[in-house]
């Protein structure tokens, strides 16, 4: 498979940001995830992991103002193809949103995407959606523990708080105060 390395992911990244501010919080972010995903693998392709990491966040740059950010991932995903990029690297970017969507999801929140199912279905998929909910690129950007992203889960129903739990109880909890102090962003 042939994946892009950082250097090209950072020159993507570049090219299709708005401005430098959306740059530097998009590609700080994503080097956060990409950090946090190599420190919980097991057994999955790190390459892949690690391109997935870095892109998973791409298509923010193609939201239209006003657009519902829920749209990325599937922006990301047609960005990807549309430059030729393997489709296992362009699913990383559909599939990461939250602990995953499904077409009942969809229909019954009356989301703007196509109705179908978003989840998580590689190791590689799952190891970038799950490192992705310990960073938030709220303002200012945080870390998230696993207690404050359980909570923020809550209004989604018990069933997404069971499949975090259920991700908690498989990689393990993050080491989130290196990262913090390394990146200068507050742990929640």
């Amino acid at each position: 498979m042939n994946l892009p390395g950082e250097d090209e992911i950072r020159a993507l990244h570049r090219r299709f940001a708005p401005d430098d501010e959306a740059f530097e919080l998009v590609w700080t972010h994503c080097r956060i995830v990409r950090d946090l995903a190599e420190q919980l693998r097991t057994t999955e392709d790190p390459d892949l992991v690690r391109a997935g990491a870095l892109l998973h966040d791409i298509g923010v740059h193609r939201l239209a103002p006003g657009e519902s950010y829920i749209r990325h991932g599937l922006l990301g995903r047609e960005l990807l193809r549309g430059l030729g990029l393997p489709e296992s690297l362009a699913r990383v970017c559909a599939h990461h949103t939250g602990v995953g969507l499904t077409r009942d999801d969809i229909v019954a929140q009356n989301l703007p995407l196509p109705p179908a199912d978003y989840l998580a279905e590689t190791p590689e998929e799952t190891l970038v959606m799950y490192a992705d909910k310990f960073h938030s690129k709220t303002t200012p950007p945080r870390f998230n523990t696993p207690s404050a992203y359980a909570a923020s889960l809550v209004r989604f129903g018990p069933g997404k708080v069971a499949i975090f739990e259920d991700l908690v109880a498989r990689y393990g909890p993050p080491e989130l105060n290196d990262l913090a102090e390394r990146y200068g962003h507050a742990v929640h």
